[in-house]
């Protein structure tokens, strides 16, 4: 009985998600045309997520591990933990007043209307091919030169193995914050692996935990920040999950 229900939910996903991408997708599409109107699509983006997360019966806390403050006039690569598609909504809703600019698959784009969309306001980047790695950090750049900042899942994708608590990360989003002096917000997202896992027969709707780590000032180290930054989400991972 519990896989049924969980089954029509992820259906009701199916259709959440084709209304929200009608009713919003048409006005993002049309204003991402014009690179000085993205940031009136972004508030159709957010209302995108808003309904796809809240509609999905999720809620979310978030609890602040460090003074720092995020400051609305600058730019950042943001990065967390990446274990389920829910964690694409968080960072939107989050950031209110940063328009954002994801770093995804571009195996995203086959997905019929919202693909059209997707490819229109994402970075896409095909994992198996160097040249296209290689080339989102000058895509990312041109991005952050009008104004956004960007959203990278430093795992590069959710392992199959779901023993896993954080896979490694690849290089990435601390390159692009070196080379173009933007600091990284760090989050940690706690609860989504058990409530919206890939596997359509196991979920259900909560609150989702979200720790904000850390703001780290670009450095010449790229290691060393990667280190931190895996360091810091892993930790709150194992000291905060349930």
């Amino acid at each position: 009985m519990v896989k049924i229900l969980n089954y029509i939910w992820r259906f009701w996903l199916l259709i959440l998600a084709f209304v929200l991408t009608i009713v919003f997708g048409i006005p993002v599409y049309i204003l991402s045309f014009s690179k000085k109107h993205y940031k009136y699509a972004y508030r159709f983006i957010r209302f995108w997520c808003f309904g796809m997360f809240y509609g999905m019966g999720l809620r979310y806390e978030l609890i602040n591990l460090t003074d720092k403050k995020i400051d609305r006039n600058k730019q950042y690569v943001i990065i967390s933990n990446h274990t389920s598609i829910m964690d694409i909504m968080l960072p939107c809703i989050l950031f209110p007043h940063h328009p954002l600019c994801y770093v995804g698959k571009k195996e995203l784009v086959k997905i019929p209307i919202f693909g059209t969309i997707y490819k229109r306001i994402c970075v896409m980047v095909d994992r198996s091919s160097p040249r296209s790695r290689a080339d989102v950090y000058r895509r990312c750049a041109e991005k952050m030169e009008e104004g956004n900042s960007i959203v990278i899942f430093p795992e590069g994708g959710v392992p199959d193995d779901t023993s896993i608590i954080l896979d490694d990360f690849k290089d990435g989003a601390f390159t692009l914050s070196s080379k173009h002096h933007s600091p990284i917000a760090v989050y940690t997202f706690i609860g989504l692996k058990e409530m919206f896992p890939f596997d359509n027969s196991k979920g259900y709707p909560g609150k989702v935990r979200v720790y904000f780590n850390d703001i780290m000032e670009p450095s010449d180290s790229q290691k060393e920040m990667k280190s931190q930054a895996f360091n810091e989400i892993k930790k709150t991972l194992l000291e905060r999950s349930i």
